[in-house]
């Protein structure tokens, strides 16, 4: 069995170890080993000052060799249980070639490939890896949102790897040159990876005209003329969508230009110049309640919620499901007003870019790092937008690939 990707690796010398993954890696060959004298741990050294340390046991369940690893699906087969913790480190060597050798407390010998082990030693296993680190923007430093070609980024592996690189950087794409064809959005998005559904569907319509304006059958203000302030949707859940893509197929409405910031230049601005704040939002919770009929998802969080394993914190500011605090009484008031102070940060010129999206266009933000809205606007005219949400699995794994693929990618980035 052989991995997509394996094709752009660089080609390695004849049978080297094989590695627990599909990734065919460049040799790298080890200058010396170190082991403890407890003979648990094993040190790596490189001629470029890189340095691996490695537990016995975590050697022994990528072992190949004796059984670790299932040579066809490369996944683990050591249930923990059957950790032999007798089986330590006797003598580790490196082959002819600058592989790494272990020989076994009553055992026998493993092998181990150089160029993989390097990887590990710079980071090239992490969450983070070949995904570029957020870059906090404010409207003096981002004009706009970067703009790629739709047509460009289905069709050619650098421009995929491009585009996704952006998104990872600055929150916020936008794609040109794409059809005004209902549903091409959901078959774009759904080659990066599957969809998140919600209550609004998988591909879900953002249409608003004189027929609509007004009436009470819509279940959002997103499907009214009215103002959103600046917010992420679906805080409601316990995972909020971490991306979302809005297709304009029409704009022929008055008014209505869409407004973004990011909010970790806000989070930058709080730790700087208002601590007091930055503390209250990231404690004090809330209860956000879906008031749709037939409808009962709620959750409660702070506005800037740490709380997950991600790079960046998820952001759950969305006034129109923000029902009831959930905090001390003592709390409420100071809550409120730092709330209210982040919001007029949000909706700043300090803060906020402002856009008229145009047929053809598809605006791709983080949901839990940019904060968009609209302004109002007028009855008359058709405004038709499609969206679908997907989560960061997805668009990290296509970003990762891509990166590989295009031979573009960025230095390893650090866990936070």
């Amino acid at each position: 069995m052989s991995h997509p990707l394996s094709a752009i690796m660089t080609t390695i010398s004849s049978n080297p170890p094989p590695t627990p993954d599909f990734y065919l890696y460049p040799p790298a060959p080890i200058q010396r080993t170190e082991i403890s004298p407890e003979g648990d741990w094993v040190t790596l050294f490189w001629e470029d000052d890189s340095v691996l340390t490695c537990y016995y046991l975590w050697l022994q369940e990528n072992d190949i060799d004796q059984g670790g690893i299932d040579p066809a699906t490369r996944e683990g087969l050591l249930d923990p249980a059957e950790l032999v913790l007798e089986r330590t480190i006797h003598n580790a060597f490196v082959d002819e070639s600058g592989h790494l050798c272990v020989e076994w407390h009553k055992g026998p010998l493993s092998h181990f490939n150089s160029g993989w082990l390097k990887t590990l030693a710079a980071g090239q296993h992490r969450a983070g890896a070949f995904i570029p680190l957020s870059i906090p923007w404010r409207r003096a430093d981002l004009e706009a949102p970067p703009k790629h070609c739709a047509k460009r980024v289905q069709s050619d592996a650098h421009a995929m790897a491009a585009w996704l690189n952006d998104l990872a950087r600055y929150g916020v794409t936008l794609l040109d040159n794409a059809p005004t064809q209902s549903e091409f959005l959901l078959n774009f998005a759904e080659s990066i990876g599957p969809i998140r559904d919600s209550n609004f569907g998988r591909l879900w319509d953002v249409h608003a005209d004189q027929a609509l304006a007004g009436k009470a059958e819509t279940n959002s203000t997103a499907n009214t003329g009215l103002r959103l302030g600046p917010h992420a949707d679906l805080p409601t859940r316990q995972l909020p969508p971490a991306f979302q893509f809005l297709h304009c197929l029409r704009n022929e409405a008055v008014g209505g230009a869409s407004t973004l910031c990011d909010s970790l230049a806000i989070i930058e601005h709080l730790k700087a110049y208002q601590p007091d704040d930055l503390k209250q939002l990231t404690s004090s919770r809330w209860i956000f309640f879906n008031r749709g009929p037939g409808l009962d998802h709620r959750w409660s969080g702070p506005i800037i919620d740490f709380s997950g394993a991600g790079r960046n914190p998820v952001i759950r500011a969305f006034y129109p499901v923000k029902a009831f605090p959930d905090m001390p009484q003592r709390e409420v008031p100071s809550a409120y007003q730092a709330l209210k102070r982040f919001q007029q940060l949000a909706a700043s010129d300090q803060f906020e870019l402002r856009l008229t999206l145009q047929p053809g266009q598809i605006l791709c933000f983080d949901n839990h790092r940019i904060l968009h809205g609209r302004d109002a606007f007028a009855a008359q005219g058709v405004r038709h937008l499609q969206g679908i949400y997907i989560d960061r699995d997805e668009i990290d794994c296509r970003t990762r690939v891509a990166n590989r693929l295009a031979d573009h990618s960025p230095a390893p980035s650090k866990e936070r």
